[in-house]
This record gives structure tokens, C-alpha cells and sequence, in this order.
């Protein structure tokens, strides 16, 4: 879940950001004049600002990630542990034909792990103490697998791909309809001053909400094929067992406040905002050898 939310908050953020900048330096003046809506020049700066804002997120994925969790990358294991979790991810990586990603440790009491970065080759899969605390090494070995897969899988440039689509659409919706408030409002005078600058902002918002709906969509779908690589990797029990224990051990998250309710967890319209799908619905794909 870590992964998504990290990914989905950074592009958000730089989306802004973008915004902001073509503000201030009027570069998007032209999208707004007297004969009309310049269709065509909104389509292009929203496209423009759309996938800028999902792959700086994308390149900026390993650092933010880093940096949120504070994770530690073993360089030079200096335990049995270490070198044990090195040596595993190597494998694995070899075996999914991928190059040797990153390997980290984080602090945090809930058993968890992600992996992010702008490519099947430049990768960093971190887990939690609390996973390595709480999980025999049969389990760790099968989400560490499980990391990998989406590492071999390209996960995260799909869905690099998808938010630039969606944000496309999420920025043009927002000026278009910006402009048509902002006109009806000022009676037909020209505008694009704050107060169409202020609603194109609040649009993006809302339009992003509903589209981040698809992107957590197709993160639930791809948890099913990571779960059916970790099978081949290390094992289906392995698999099997080791969200059993998450099962077992879900309660406090450690994601910090602003995010929890993105939680793997719970129904209705929360569900429709969750990373992950069940893990009983997982399990059972699993067994039914679902790929």
C-alpha cells in the first residue's frame, strides 16, 4: 500500500506545483481567449502537466520513499539478518530476470513491505521490522518475492502511464469547465485572473479524487499477479502463509495520519480507495492457482 500512496500523493504534489509555475509564468494565457476555448492549446498543457507530474513523480519515487520511512539500504550487511535478506532478493531478482534491486530496512512495528523505483533495473524493495520481527523466514522469502514481482511485472511505470493519462484528463476537464464558471461568473468579460485560477485548482482536486479511484483500481488487479509471482518464485504455501500472518497481524498502522485512511481494510466507499484487495480474496486465488 505504501508504494501507491506515496506515488499518488508525489504526483499530486507536483501536479500542483506545475500548475502553479504555468500560473505564474502565463503559460497557459493562451488556453483562455475572446473567441472561445482554445481546445486544442488546453489539451496540450494538460498533457504536458499530466505526465510531467507522473513520471517526476516516478523518478522521485526511491527518494520520497526513503525519505517517509526512513529506510535504511543495506550497503554492507553487518548482521546475519542482512546478508540473509541480500541474498534472497539476489536470487529472486535473478530468477525474474530483473536487475539487483535495493534492499532497506525500515522502522515500524507493522509487518509490512514495498518496492518502487523508475524501472525493472534501478528498483529498491524495503521491508519493516515489524515484518521481520513477526514472519518466519519461509514468509519474509515470499513477500520479498512478492516485491520483486512487481519490480519484474513494471508495475510502476504502468502505472506511471495511467495517472499521466488520467491527470491529462483531469487537467483539461478542470480548465474547461473552469473557463465556462469563470466566464459565466464575470458575465463574458475576459478572464483567467485568480478567481479562474482559484476554480481550475479546486477542479483538479475533486477530478483528481475520482480518477485516483482507477488508479487504486488497477493497483488492487496487480496485487493478484504479484501474489501469483511470489507462488513461482518461493512458493504458493509460502505465499499462502505469509498473508495469513497479515492477516493475523493487521491492527495499528504505521503510515503517518494523513494517509491511513487509504487503509487495506474496510468496505463501502473506503474500498474503493484501497490499494490492496482482501487478503481472504487473495488467499483463494492463490489456491485456485489464479495468475
Amino acid at each position: 500500500m505504501r508504494r501507491i500512496i506515496l506515488f499518488v500523493l508525489t504526483n499530486v504534489a507536483v501536479m500542483a506545483l506545475l500548475t502553479v509555475i504555468v500560473k505564474v509564468f502565463g503559460i497557459d494565457t493562451y488556453t483562455y481567449t475572446k473567441a472561445g476555448i482554445n481546445f486544442k492549446g488546453i489539451l496540450i498543457l494538460s498533457a504536458v502537466i499530466g505526465f510531467g507530474g507522473s513520471f517526476i513523480s516516478l523518478l522521485m519515487s526511491k527518494w520520497i520513499a526513503k525519505w517517509q520511512t526512513k529506510a535504511k539500504v543495506i550497503e554492507n550487511p553487518s548482521n546475519p539478518t542482512e546478508s540473509w535478506l541480500l541474498s534472497t532478493v539476489r536470487r529472486q531478482a535473478e530468477g525474474a530476470g530483473i536487475g539487483m534491486p535495493e534492499v532497506a530496512i525500515y522502522d515500524a512495528p507493522d509487518m509490512n513491505a514495498f518496492a518502487t523505483g523508475a524501472s525493472r533495473n534501478n528498483a529498491l524493495v524495503a521491508v519493516s521490522t515489524g515484518l521481520l520481527q513477526n514472519m518466519s523466514r519461509d514468509e519474509v522469502e515470499a513477500v520479498l518475492a512478492h516485491e520483486v514481482s512487481h519490480v519484474a511485472n513494471g508495475d510502476m511505470v504502468t502505472m506511471t502511464l495511467l495517472q499521466g493519462v488520467l491527470n491529462t484528463f483531469v487537467i483539461f476537464l478542470a480548465r474547461v469547465i473552469g473557463t465556462v464558471i469563470d466566464r459565466a461568473i464575470s458575465g463574458g468579460r475576459d478572464g483567467g485572473g485568480l478567481a479562474y485560477f482559484a476554480i481550475v485548482i479546486v477542479l483538479q482536486i475533486a477530478l483528481g479524487a475520482l480518477a485516483s479511484i482507477v488508479v487504486f483500481a488497477f493497483s488492487r488487479w496487480r496485487e493478484f499477479r504479484a501474489d501469483a509471482g511470489s507462488a513461482r518464485l518461493a512458493g504458493k504455501e509460502k505465499m499462502i502463509s505469509a498473508l495469513s500472518r497479515l492477516a493475523q497481524g493487521h491492527g495499528e498502522s504505521s503510515l503517518p495520519q494523513a494517509i491511513q485512511a487509504f487503509g487495506i481494510a474496510g468496505g463501502g466507499m473506503r474500498k474503493l480507495f484501497s490499494s490492496h484487495p482482501p487478503i481472504e480474496e487473495r488467499i483463494a486465488a492463490l489456491r485456485a492457482g489464479a495468475q
